[in-house]
């Protein structure tokens, strides 16, 4: 009765606050000539992009979207980038663990996570945890090594090694229709429970009205087989044991409103999560149970305002403003008690302008202002407030086959604090160059190429935290290189009616990595800039799609990464070119589906090669390979869809981070009704 007034209660803020929506569609579809798309087609209540089979884009991209997304046996975001190649998840197990990503051994925090356009910011350690965004109302989800293929955007969107996309539902009314709505509920093991529900409605002829919100409940609990063995060989553990003290209570709200204007488009945006959660820890001489818990409620409101003026000229300006309230409590007997709670503002502003200055040639410009502050009660904490600054200036040259984009961002941020009147300004600079060219148009083969540098800013965990912080660390920067190519053909009446080839090559270094450093007494540990990562990969992926009979389609998607990440900092350590924590050389996914009628198939491959979780490769630190196979039927008639999914089907035990077990076979049903 609690949690349903709780939803009820947050729903009507919700609406009365509205929020916004997909600014992606929005921001792509009113460029033209600056990030090769061809044409927009305006309808009152969307922007609808249309895209040839030429060349759509000059930087590498992958997209899961529409029921690719929904096929997945996945409940969040988190879950869904593990069939992203050059991605690897960090997952701490069960519904509740912290799902962090990293892209190309570079680390999460060069990584900028997207919702509907505006960047999701942490100014305190830098890491989102993608678990608490949910599913339910992803349309799409991108992600871009480098930079998005488009000039027409805020300064931030510069600033990454990679972006992610997250595009959430843009209302779409049928003809003689005013409203939709859809109900959805998932139940399965350990004890989890989730209800989703999405309300649009037409407001009027420029405008709609979309709600959604969601409750997620689960003990967390679920059975694991834990085994280790002594330095010489021996058994020390081998057990079955239930994983304790990963039970989740989550509530999310999300109102949108969008409306049309003469030549444009604006929406609005309010989001709130909370929850409590239990920290279940690491397993670690036969210890089964933690006492940590932490409780998160993060609200933030955003909006967006784009529009061109006359033929040439397109403006765009965006706003947010965030509050985070996370307090970790730690109630180990064995441990001192800990109760701290972490208060985060922030507070954004966005211009970006375009112009087209010839047919084939456009020129960008974009501002960015941010404030961020951190409150917590810790003793003698530093009480930091940042003012950040960016300014991106691009070009795009687009000459038919070949294209070419160019920018560089510049970045100045300065801090205050309680204990520091005021620290020096840290200034940094991100150019890009990107170039592709199409030499065949049927079969489309394109070729392209690009290298940037981007940074990382430290957070306030590495400055300020309390005997641990360096106010004088210089920000993280990584030079990336990148080759690849992309076949594609499509055929119509035959076997095949689809195939795209995608390769990539990439050479990174990380320069200046901040890195935690024992110094002086046991226990006394501080932040310095000394590391050093050379990183060279490959990324390939293929789709295919055939239709063996006029009901039955099969499609299929294969995707594998090859990573050598080095820890070159310093030839006196025993570690001096040995590959980074947690990177395996090898690691792919699949993804079959097969449909017909009504009825739909699915099945899921994930694979992580041999890795190391120390910084020393040795047999000690070793990690077998790991790998899962998810399988779903479903069933949809365009009213209900029912679902069935069955995870790590074999029951496979693995970890992804060294003692955290992940669930073996598990169980999920969804029941969907849309009217």
């Amino acid at each position: 009765m609690k949690l349903t007034a709780l939803l009820a209660a947050v729903c009507l803020v919700a609406v009365t606050a509205s929020a916004q929506s997909d600014s992606r569609a929005a921001s792509d579809g009113v460029q033209k000539g600056g990030a090769g798309i061809a044409d927009t087609i305006h309808h009152i209540d969307e922007v609808v992009v249309v895209q040839p089979l030429t060349m759509r884009e000059t930087i590498p991209s992958t997209v899961l979207k529409g029921d690719q997304l929904r096929r997945l046996s996945a409940l969040s975001v988190a879950d869904a980038l593990r069939y992203f190649s050059g991605l690897q998840l960090k997952d701490y197990g069960g519904v509740g663990g912290v799902k962090t990503v990293n892209i190309r051994s570079m680390g999460t925090h060069h990584l900028g996570i997207f919702y509907d356009g505006v960047e999701l910011g942490n100014a305190q350690n830098g890491q989102i945890d993608l678990g608490q965004f949910s599913l339910d109302n992803v349309e799409e989800i991108s992600l871009f090594n480098g930079q998005k293929s488009a000039i027409f955007q805020s300064a931030s969107d510069f600033g990454n090694a990679g972006s992610i996309y997250i595009r959430t539902r843009n209302p779409i009314f049928a003809a003689g229709r005013n409203r939709n709505v859809r109900l959805k509920a998932k139940y399965g093991s350990s004890d989890t429970f989730r209800f989703s529900t999405l309300l649009e409605q037409r407001l009027g002829d420029k405008t709609s009205l979309s709600l959604s919100g969601g409750a997620l409940t689960s003990s967390g609990r679920y059975k694991f087989h834990y085994r280790r063995e002594n330095a010489d060989g021996t058994t020390a553990y081998d057990t079955t044991a239930v994983r304790h003290n990963g039970d989740i209570w989550a509530v999310r709200l999300e109102g949108n409103l969008y409306g049309a204007l003469r030549q444009g488009a604006w929406n609005l945006k309010a989001y709130t999560y909370n929850s409590r959660r239990g920290i279940p820890g690491a397993i670690v001489n036969n210890v089964w149970r933690r006492g940590e818990r932490q409780a998160d409620h993060n609200t933030f409101v955003q909006g967006m305002v784009q529009r061109s003026i006359g033929r040439r000229f397109s403006t765009k300006l965006l706003a947010k403003y965030a509050y985070y309230n996370t307090r970790y409590i730690n109630n180990d007997t064995t441990q001192m008690h800990v109760d701290n709670t972490f208060r985060q503002q922030e507070l954004y502003v966005s211009s970006a302008n375009v112009v087209e200055l010839l047919p084939q040639w456009s020129l960008s410009a974009s501002y960015d202002f941010r404030w961020n502050k951190l409150c917590a009660d810790l003793p003698r904490f530093a009480y930091p407030h940042r003012f950040s600054n960016s300014f991106a200036v691009a070009t795009a040259l687009d000459l038919g086959r070949f294209k070419a984009q160019a920018s560089v961002m510049g970045f100045a941020a300065k801090d205050h604090t309680r204990t520091l009147n005021s620290t020096d300004a840290i200034t940094t600079f991100s150019p890009a160059v990107f170039i592709g060219w199409q030499p065949l148009v049927s079969p489309v083969l394109m070729l392209r190429a690009f290298a940037k540098r981007s940074y990382r800013m430290p957070t306030f965990n590495d400055l300020y935290y309390t005997d641990m912080g360096n106010a004088l660390l210089r920000p993280e920067s990584a030079v990336q290189y990148d080759a690849g190519v992309v076949v594609e053909k499509r055929w119509r009446g035959a076997l095949f009616t689809h195939l795209r080839l995608q390769a990539d090559g990439y050479y990174n270094t990380v320069h200046d990595k901040i890195v935690a450093y024992p110094k002086g007494q046991q226990f006394r540990w501080t932040m310095l800039n000394l590391g050093r990562v050379h990183i060279a990969g490959v990324d390939v992926q293929a789709e295919a799609t055939a239709r063996p009979a006029r009901d039955l389609a099969v499609t299929a998607r294969v995707q594998y990464t090859y990573q050598d990440a080095r820890d070159v900092t310093s030839p006196r350590t025993s570690y001096y070119r040995d590959q980074i924590p947690y990177i395996p050389w090898h690691s792919g996914s699949a993804i079959v589906n097969v449909a017909w009628r009504e009825w739909s198939l699915n099945y899921s491959f994930i694979y992580s090669g041999e890795r190391y979780s120390q910084q020393e490769n040795i047999l000690y630190n070793h990690l077998l390979p790991w790998y899962t196979s998810d399988i779903s039927l479903a069933w949809d008639n365009k009213r209900w869809r029912v679902n069935v999914d069955v995870n790590n089907l074999l029951s496979q035990d693995y970890d992804v981070i060294l003692n955290y077990p992940m669930p073996k076979r598990n169980y999920m049903v969804t029941v969907e009704w849309r009217i």
